[in-house]
C-alpha cells in the first residue's frame, strides 16, 4: 500500500496542484460557506475534468451534509468533499490469490492506444508473481501489430499464447485458448481484442461473438471483462466507455497512463457515471507499474497535506 502511494502522489501531481490544491486556497480564504464559495468549487471542479453531472451530484451530496451536521467553517469542505467522491467509489474485489474458478478467465476490451496490450502483459506478470499460470489468446486479428507485440511480450515473460494468423476469426481464437487453457490445466487465461475494427464488421458485435463463443467451452466464461481506460483523455473517456459497457457487460476497468496527466480528476467522473469498479491503475512503465486501485488513497493522494489547515 506504501508503494502504491507513493507512487500514485507522483502520478497525481499535477492533478493535485492545478485542480485540488486550488480548492484548497480558495477555502481557506474564506470565513463561511455561501454560495459563491460553492460556485468557485463547482468551477475548479469542473474544470479540472470532474465532469459536469458528477460535480453537480458531488456538491448537492455536501450542502445536504453541511446542512445536517451544522457546519460553519469552511475548512470542513475538505472533509465532506474527501468523503462524499469516496462514496462515488463502488465497492470491488480482485481476483488474485483465490481464483473462483479455473481457468479464471478475463477478456480484455479497450479502443486502440490505450495501453490495451502492456495492460495485458502488466496482468500476466502480478498472476504470475502470485504463483499463477497464465496463457495468452490474441484475438485482436484484425491488426498483425497486436498479434506480434502480445507475442513479444509473451517471450519475455515466459508464458504460452494461443494466435492464428491475420486477418483470422477472433472467436476462433478465443474459443482455442478458452479450450487450451482448459486441456493445459492453466489458472488464468487472458484474452486480448480488438479495439478497432478496418473492415465492415462492428466491432460491439464481434466482442458479444467472442463471448459467445467463450460460453461454448465454459458457460460462465467470461469471468471478468476488464475495460482498459486511457486516464489522459479525461472526460472523453466516458464516452469510449459507455459502449463496451453496454456490449459485453464489463466487470471493471483498468486506468492507464495517470503518471503526468492532469486529468486524474476524470477518475472521479468515471465512477459515478459508469458505476463500475476501477480494479487497476497504470501508473508507470514496468512491469510492477500495474497497481490494485484503493478508493481512498486515491482520494488521499488528490487532498494531501490539506486537512492540516481544516484540524488547526
Amino acid at each position: 500500500m506504501a508503494a502504491f502511494f507513493h507512487k500514485l502522489r507522483q502520478g497525481l501531481a499535477r492533478t493535485k496542484s492545478q485542480v485540488f490544491d486550488r480548492l484548497s486556497q480558495i477555502i481557506a480564504t474564506r470565513t463561511r460557506i455561501d454560495d459563491e464559495l460553492l460556485e468557485e468549487i463547482e468551477e475548479i471542479l469542473i474544470t479540472g475534468d470532474v465532469g459536469f453531472d458528477t460535480t453537480l451530484t458531488l456538491l448537492e451530496r455536501v450542502q445536504q451534509r453541511v446542512r445536517k451536521e451544522r457546519c460553519e467553517d469552511p475548512r470542513q469542505l475538505l472533509r465532506l468533499l474527501k468523503a462524499e467522491i469516496v462514496r462515488f467509489f463502488p465497492p470491488m474485489k480482485v481476483w488474485e490469490e483465490q481464483l473462483p474458478e479455473k481457468p479464471f478467465v478475463i477478456l480484455v476490451v479497450g479502443v486502440n492506444g490505450t495501453g490495451k496490450t502492456t495492460s495485458i502483459a502488466k496482468l500476466t506478470y502480478r498472476y504470475q508473481q502470485r504463483g499463477k499460470k497464465v496463457l495468452l489468446g490474441a484475438a485482436d486479428t484484425f491488426r498483425a501489430a497486436a498479434i506480434e507485440q502480445l507475442g513479444v511480450w509473451a517471450e519475455r515473460l515466459g508464458a504460452d499464447v494461443i494466435k492464428h494468423h491475420s486477418g483470422s476469426d477472433p472467436g476462433a481464437v478465443a474459443y482455442d485458448t478458452v479450450q487450451a487453457a482448459v486441456a493445459r490445466g492453466m489458472d488464468v487465461a487472458i484474452l486480448d481484442t480488438a479495439g478497432r475494427l478496418h473492415t465492415k464488421v462492428n466491432l460491439m458485435e464481434e466482442l458479444k461473438k467472442i463471448k459467445r463463443v467463450i460460453q461454448k467451452v465454459l458457460p460462465q466464461a467470461p469471468h471478468e471483462v476488464l475495460l482498459v481506460l486511457d486516464g489522459t483523455v479525461g472526460q472523453n473517456a466516458l464516452n469510449q466507455a459507455r459502449n463496451f459497457v453496454e456490449a459485453v457487460g464489463v466487470t471493471g476497468i483498468v486506468l492507464t497512463k495517470l503518471d503526468g496527466t492532469a486529468k486524474g480528476g476524470s477518475v472521479i467522473g468515471i465512477a459515478h457515471q459508469l458505476g463500475i469498479p476501477i480494479k487497476y491503475v497504470g501508473l508507470g512503465e514496468q512491469m510492477e507499474d500495474l497497481e490494485v486501485f484503493h478508493p481512498q488513497t486515491f482520494v488521499e493522494g488528490l487532498f494531501e497535506d490539506q486537512t492540516v489547515s481544516e484540524n488547526r
